[in-house]
């Protein structure tokens, strides 16, 4: 998703601002995600009571939370609802590739439960920190901003951005310098990085219409309050499909400061999780290595184009 970055008290997908690091590299609905909201509700809650004033997981101990979750055969992950990352579809079921993947590897590493805590993209650090779960699996870009608040496994894809425009692309909307050139009305989601690509590139950032989400953005766009709604390229190719008002445009490559900004996803854990964290990073190498990791995420659209060798130590460090 286009994963939000830095503090996440705004919000949203992979997008995120500054939400992918700079560097050269080679359709859910709203009430589907609320039946969903509900239907968990139950999971949720075994994270959130009494959270008022729970400890930041950052300071305490927790060598043994791969111990715990495999003696409760149950790891709690959060999600944001956003195709095609991490969401609940229609059926009431937790999906996208972020959590398939998790199915994958827990499984491997002796958990059998993934239980899903629905929360907005921008709580998704907070929550984690707070213990309402127990690791992010939502597709969150890896920037230096989170990886001060947050430990990270190594990238499971790389992204481009794309745009929701009007059928026709009546304004000639391809980047966010067009964006700039003729003035078009810019909406993004919460905390996506989207937002600091536009403002790098010109686009004030007071003028922006920031959304819950992508879903939101489609009807912004199809109900003329947006010229253009800013997203990965995958997102907004999905929410898109069977709209006769909007279209995506074609995948393009952000800038910031003359460099390519690099939108690479992956999952987050507190920053006490390292033994966590560590297994899980093998079991991901593994299916990298195997050719695994790409069936696993190919029914969400994924090619081979969006695979990649970066490393969660490398994004951090830019």
């Amino acid at each position: 998703m286009a994963p939000p970055q830095g503090n996440e008290t705004g919000k949203s997908g992979t997008g995120d601002s500054l939400g992918a690091r700079t560097r050269p590299v080679r359709g859910i609905s709203r009430r589907a995600m609320l039946a969903g909201l509900g239907a968990l509700g139950a999971a949720g809650t075994i994270g959130v009571a009494g959270c008022s004033r729970v400890p930041d997981a950052g300071k305490a101990g927790e060598g043994n939370l791969l111990e715990r979750i495999r003696a409760q055969n149950t790891v709690r992950v959060g999600i944001a609802g956003e195709v095609p990352y991490g969401y609940i579809n229609d059926q009431g079921e937790l999906t996208g590739e972020a959590p398939e993947i998790a199915k994958v590897i827990f499984n491997r590493l002796g958990v059998e439960n993934v239980v899903p805590v629905p929360t907005e993209f921008g709580s998704l650090i907070p929550g984690l920190r707070s213990q309402q779960f127990d690791v992010v699996s939502a597709g969150m870009y890896i920037n230096p901003q989170r990886c001060e608040q947050v430990i990270f496994a190594d990238p499971e894809y790389v992204m481009l951005d794309a745009f929701i425009v009007p059928k026709g692309n009546p304004k000639g909307l391809n980047n966010y310098e067009d964006i700039v050139r003729t003035g078009a009305r810019m909406a993004t989601g919460t905390a996506y990085a989207e937002i600091d690509y536009a403002v790098a590139a010109g686009v004030p950032r007071d003028e922006m219409l920031i959304l819950p989400d992508q879903v939101a953005g489609l009807a912004a766009v199809e109900q003329g309050r947006a010229d253009v709604f800013a997203g990965t390229s995958l997102t907004v190719r999905q929410v898109t499909e069977g709209s006769n008002r909007a279209e995506s445009t074609e995948p393009f490559q952000p800038m910031v400061d003359g460099e390519p900004a690099i939108g690479a996803g992956g999952f987050a854990f507190r920053p006490s999780a390292t033994v966590l964290r560590d297994a899980f990073n093998r079991e991901l190498r593994k299916l990298k290595e195997s050719g695994e990791l790409l069936e696993i995420m190919r029914p969400f659209g994924f090619t081979e184009d969006e695979m990649t060798d970066l490393t969660a130590k490398e994004l951090c460090a830019s």
